[in-house]
């Protein structure tokens, strides 16, 4: 770790000696006129008010809309592979549902009693779910990313940081617009489409809208399903109004319709291990509705639900501006959100687990599924927020205060099905769960600017929220009730709360010095909190545990810069950060080889790392960009705690003994390995890389602009007991032994290039384009997810475009 600070703080130290900064441009809009050859700036709101990237305090990664055309970005989900020290993808089963790791902090979990520690903003408004936040970038005009704890000015769950999704605001200037097409593998097909029209000299409606559909790259050869397609539609009416000269107003309305999935599949055929030319699944659950789950007793909708997965959002935003006086701004910002998700998924391929035992089970076909979750879910979650923008004494004091509320209510109707046999499979569990969200914050940021060059700032907020949970049992043996039956009185007889509470305050100070225009320095100290929830994917009373917040402080120290007149941008962060009562979600296979989800606040953790980012732009026309991230982090156990807490769940430390012990049950479970150690932390290799570029090649009337894109990350687990299984030739059975054998399924995720690139022919003035992109450019395939079975990320794509503006 020491060393690797060393190095990039004596390279940019290096830089410095050698070279004066340039003078800093005034701040200007990414759609403004800039000389050539320097680096585009970026305006970004991460203190809740507008500022150059540069000049926040903040280790924060901002990319325009722009320039996730020219890389091929098209989800929220691709963004992640540009940004130093954080992992996503898809969670399993669900394409509308992305899972987001910064610096060690994320989590999986999608169902409602979990909330995500890395926040999802749209327009400044909270996604309180992580279900449906894959947004495709149909209308984005910026994506800001915030790493590390934003306690303070953003608040409840982003311990890990945030992602700020900024929608493209309407203009009064012109009619204008694009209208784009594409084809690609797998029958893909995409539209996209914006118009602007003014209305007024300073009234303005904006409309877009996409749509997308494939046939999926995964063959099931048990029924000739075609799995993980890409079908969805969406649509957005945006209105901005400069009212009077001291009132401005803006919202949107967006409706989008997700059908894509990431259900499990091979990279070669489970029932020809020697074809290994496409994706493969081997379910007998087929696309297509049947009885069969409500011959089992599963109740309502879910009952018919064939395998897939769909979630419909509908998300209204506004914001009210109001000049209250020369250096003050009140914004009202109202958001209202209505998710609706549906999916029936096989978590197993129709068949068992592999074991030990049995480390490649035989393909089954079962119709019900290997494991299979049903689920119906709906959320409704309403937000305000009312904050003040202002200055005082001359410039000296600058402040943002305000205060958020917000109210959500979620039902989930869920159903697990265990299939043993490809005639007889066990419903596990039928039940309602609702529960409810009740949030109070206040909040205020000081900023003292005490010379031209030297800033002090700190800041607080102070939180108060109400959660609340009831489960009801819809199987038909629990109408009367039973010790075994999910319901509330069962839970309380467990002791097991339906009510948490939590009032926690989070502050925030931090130092910035700037030596030039061009040079800033900074340090801070950020406090931040997850929210506590319950392990609601239970199926017995006894595993319906709560789990307490988790709360972090972070330390934080960089340098932003920009040298040779903005033709290089280098910035640097290092990093220090504790969490205790760190929320771990488990998911392990029982005896009886269904799967159990477990979550406690298992240990504290500690990450400490270095990012750095460049962006270089040597001549006109050709753009470069490096992005690495070192991390090195661990679990920190109790070693005097309690052997076993009021539920009867053993403290890790316990765990581990009787595991070493030679009490296999506690081996590979929670954050104790097979081999009795204590797990590494998931998603967390030690090394990101990214690095690319493009170059305008000038043809006349016409350009040319090659790209090429390339990241690579070391070795990392995904699974949080760190459980891999390997086969032994000698022995023809599974073992937990890496050497000499061979990789079967599980945790370990091996380290990784990914290549994309793509070329773009441009018409004059850029009136057209015409554009080739792919992602996955070599087709490599590694593990994301382990849950029971491996999930791996999807293969190569290609995708050409013809778009055209107006």
């Amino acid at each position: 770790m020491r060393k690797a600070v060393l190095t990039a703080s004596t390279a940019l130290c290096g830089l410095f000696a050698m070279t004066s900064p340039a003078l800093a441009q005034d701040g200007e809009s990414e759609s403004a006129r800039r000389p050539a050859a320097q680096v585009a700036e970026i305006v970004v709101t991460a203190q809740r008010r507008e500022e150059t990237a540069q000049s926040v305090p903040i280790a924060i990664s901002a990319i325009s809309g722009a320039e996730l055309d020219a890389r091929g970005v098209t989800s929220t989900l691709q963004v992640v592979q540009y940004i130093p020290n954080m992992i996503g993808m898809n969670n399993t089963g669900l394409g509308s549902s992305n899972t987001y790791y910064i610096r060690g902090i994320g989590s999986t979990e999608s169902i409602a009693t979990f909330d995500p520690p890395v926040g999802t903003y749209v327009d400044d408004v909270y996604i309180s779910r992580q279900g449906a936040n894959n947004f495709s970038t149909f209308d984005i005009d910026r994506i800001e990313v915030l790493r590390g704890p934003q306690g303070t000015l953003f608040g409840r769950n982003t311990t890990g940081g945030a992602v700020s999704v900024h929608m493209a605001q309407p203009e009064f200037d012109s009619i204008g617009g694009f209208i784009e097409g594409g084809y690609g593998t797998y029958e893909a097909k995409t539209l996209r489409g914006s118009i602007n029209v003014p209305l007024s000299p300073t009234f303005a409606a904006k409309v877009s809208a996409y749509w997308q559909d494939s046939d999926g790259y995964v063959k099931n050869t048990t029924t000739g399903d075609r799995l993980n397609d890409i079908d969805g539609w969406g649509a957005r009416l945006a209105l901005r109004g400069e009212l009077s000269d001291s009132v401005r107003w803006s919202a949107g309305y967006t409706h989008i319709v997700d059908e894509s999935e990431n259900i499990l599949n091979f990279d070669c055929d489970p029932a020809d291990p020697s074809e290994c030319s496409g994706r493969y699944a081997s379910s007998g659950y087929t696309e297509a509705s049947s009885d069969v789950f409500r011959d089992l007793g599963v109740t309502g909708d879910k009952a018919d639900y064939g395998q897939h997965s769909k979630s419909v959002t509908d998300l209204i935003t506004s914001k009210f501006s109001v000049d209250v006086a020369e250096e003050a701004t009140v914004e009202f910002i109202t958001g209202y959100l209505r998710q609706n998700m549906e999916y029936g998924l096989d978590f197993y391929d129709g068949r068992s687990a592999p074991s030990i035992a049995n480390p490649y089970p035989a393909v089954g076909g079962y119709p019900h599924g290997g494991f299979t979750i049903l689920g119906d879910i709906w959320t409704d979650q309403i937000s305000q927020e009312v904050k003040i923008n202002g200055s005082l004494f001359d410039g000296f004091l600058d402040y943002v205060v305000g205060g958020f509320y917000m109210k959500e209510k979620n039902n989930t109707n869920t159903a697990d099905i265990f299939g043993l046999s490809s005639s007889f499979a066990l419903l596990l569990d039928d039940k309602v769960l609702k529960n409810s969200t009740e949030s109070l914050a206040g909040y205020a940021q000081f900023d003292a600017n005490v010379t031209d060059r030297l800033k002090l700032t700190a800041g607080i907020r102070y939180t108060d929220e109400t959660k609340k949970v009831g489960v009801t049992d819809l199987r038909e043996s629990c109408f009367a009730g039973g010790p075994a039956c999910l319901n509330n009185g069962n839970l309380q007889a467990a002791g097991i709360p339906l009510q948490q509470k939590t009032k926690i305050w989070t502050p925030r100070f931090a130092i910035n010095y700037q030596i030039n225009p061009d040079v800033l320095l900074y340090a801070s100290a950020t406090k931040g909190f997850k929210s506590g929830g319950w392990a609601s994917r239970a199926t017995r009373p006894g595993e319906f545990l709560p789990f307490g917040p988790e709360r972090v402080w972070s330390y934080e120290a960089g340098i932003k810069s920009e040298w040779f007149n903005r033709m290089l941008r280098a910035n640097l962060t290092v990093y220090w950060m504790d969490i205790s009562d760190l929320q771990t979600p488990a998911g392990f296979v029982r005896d009886d080889g269904s799967i159990a989800f477990l979550t406690r606040n298992f240990a504290d953790y500690r990450n400490k790392g270095v990012e750095a980012e460049f962006v270089l732009v040597p001549t006109p026309g050709l753009n470069l960009h490096l992005t690495a991230g070192y991390q090195d982090d661990k679990y920190i156990i109790d070693r005097d705690a309690p052997v076993a807490d009021e539920y009867g769940v053993l403290s890790v430390a316990a765990q581990q003994a009787e595991c070493l012990a030679g009490v296999t049950s506690r081996c590979g479970v929670g954050i104790v390995t097979d081999s009795g150690a204590i797990s590494t932390p998931v998603r967390t290799p030690d090394w990101t890389l990214a690095m690319g570029g493009s170059y305008e090649i000038p043809m006349g009337d016409l350009s040319l602009v090659p790209s090429v894109d390339a990241t690579w990350r070391s070795a990392m687990e995904v699974q949080s007991a760190n459980r891999t299984i390997y086969y032994d030739a000698d022995t023809g059975t599974g073992t937990y032994e890496a050497s000499g054998n061979r990789y079967v399924v599980g945790s370990h995720a091996k380290a990784q290039w990914m290549l994309n690139a793509g070329v773009a022919l441009n018409g004059p003035d850029n009136q057209w384009q015409l554009s080739v992109n792919c992602q996955n450019c070599t087709n490599e395939v590694y593990a994301e997810s382990y849950l029971g079975y491996s999930y791996i990320n999807p293969p190569r794509t290609i995708m050409g475009k013809l778009r055209y503006n107006f």
